[in-house]
């Protein structure tokens, strides 16, 4: 995990800094609110209902602060996604990981990681607010919505320190049910 505080404070901190508990009102079975964010990874753009009835959608939320500055929970998690992102595209399942850095953090990030799945970038945070994920300290907060063929929640999981993030396992088991 690299550290590196500059460019921390910034508009995207300041707006996220007073905690909103994650208490989506997106409940099992709802269809969830569509958007159009860009690809860093595979620089295009990609709009959420266009895998609407192709293929289940794994959307991973999650807390990075800057280029240099990840959230220690959200880190391994998305090493982890990263590692299985073969096993998601076997199963069908595209995996677009959503994070508020802007487009430069978020090509750093790319890069460092060696990303393999989408990142997207959402650095005003309206899409992390539409899902109601929370926020708190700088940044939103992770969550894990499973969507499948037609666009509902399969599977949520919404941060709490007690379970910061759904294990990959976990997402793997509802891939498969």
């Amino acid at each position: 995990m690299i550290s590196n505080l500059s460019g921390l404070i910034n508009k995207r901190f300041l707006a996220n800094f007073f905690p909103i508990p994650a208490t989506s009102p997106l409940k099992m079975a709802m269809t969830v609110p569509d958007f159009q964010l860009p690809d860093i990874t595979n620089d295009r753009q990609v709009k959420l209902s266009d895998y609407g009835d192709k293929q289940p959608v794994l959307l991973a939320f999650t807390r990075i602060f800057t280029a240099k500055l990840y959230c220690p929970l959200c880190y391994p998690h998305i090493v982890e996604l990263n590692g299985a992102y073969e096993q998601f595209k076997e199963q069908g399942v595209e995996v677009l990981t959503i994070t508020s850095t802007d487009r430069e953090q978020s090509l750093q990030v790319v890069k460092d990681l060696g990303l393999k799945m989408p990142l997207l970038s959402n650095p005003e945070c309206h899409v992390f607010r539409s899902y109601g994920v929370g926020q708190a300290l700088g940044a939103p907060l992770p969550a894990q919505f499973f969507l499948n063929k037609s666009g509902r929640i399969k599977y949520k999981h919404l941060f709490s320190f007690f379970s910061p993030n759904a294990g990959v396992e976990q997402l793997l088991a509802a891939a498969g049910e």
